[in-house]
């Protein structure tokens, strides 16, 4: 059963990793593809390639979403190629971690502003036509980290929490018009980022979360499929964790 068939969805960030595995479930349920990313052409291309196969429509932008005027323009062009807007999976994101005696403002500044502004700039950019048309679905990319915190991390912490204060409200600003938003908070997630951490490093992490396993980009795809479609219908201003019960 397709269950995105015949909708339209933007995520930012999605050449590689969570974003890219959220696109590759979206095309197998039917749902047309507008994706972002930053300087990654050669794996932009190979992404369209991989879900043009599933017979939806697919277009990469090279768009910057920590940029409001940028956000506005990919939003007005991908309205008018696809003709259609129903989901808006805010994606994108940085990490500059250090300690907070070592981190530079710099440092802060960039994290807030692509995790956290990006949020903001592309939210904004799409309310006017989910008004419009009274539907839409707004899923935000938090972390478990914006909720507990983690050393070293005090910016990307800051820039996740932000984003569940601001989900909230918007879902409390929107609700009357059948515009939901919601967050998911991924745990540890096993990537082609985390592919080249130390293997004793990533058993430790595996055997502190409750499932003894790290996640995988499908199972966020997955809790972003049920968030993006009628199934979730009554679901609005919540934080659903992906974390394999890590913070239980």
């Amino acid at each position: 059963m397709k269950l995105l068939k015949n909708k339209t969805a933007i995520i930012t960030g999605a050449s590689r990793g969570i974003g890219s595995g959220i696109a590759h479930k979206f095309a197998k349920h039917g749902c047309s593809i507008a994706f972002t990313y930053n300087n990654n052409k050669e794996a932009a291309d190979k992404l369209v390639k991989e879900l043009s196969i599933e017979d939806v429509k697919v277009k990469a932008y090279k768009s910057n979403a920590a940029d409001f005027d940028a956000a506005n323009k990919l939003v007005e062009d991908v309205i008018s190629d696809f003709h259609s807007l129903d989901i808006l999976i805010n994606n994108a994101g940085i990490t500059k971690d250090n300690l907070l005696m070592r981190m530079g403002e710099s440092d802060f500044d960039e994290v807030l502003k692509v995790n956290l502004k990006s949020v903001f700039n592309m939210t904004k950019a799409v309310q006017r036509t989910f008004l419009k048309q009274r539907k839409g679905s707004l899923i935000h990319m938090s972390s478990v980290v914006g909720v507990k915190g983690n050393a070293g991390q005090a910016n990307y912490a800051a820039s996740k929490a932000g984003i569940i204060g601001f989900s909230k409200s918007i879902a409390l600003e929107l609700g009357s018009r059948n515009i939901r938003s919601n967050v998911i908070a991924p745990g540890f997630i096993e990537t082609e980022m985390t592919a080249h951490l130390p293997e004793d490093v990533v058993q430790g992490w595996r055997d502190g979360i409750p499932l003894k396993r790290g996640g995988k980009p499908e199972d966020v795809a997955n809790a972003c499929v049920f968030l993006a479609s009628e199934l979730s219908s009554y679901v609005t201003g919540q934080v659903l964790h992906v974390d394999g019960g890590m913070l239980t």
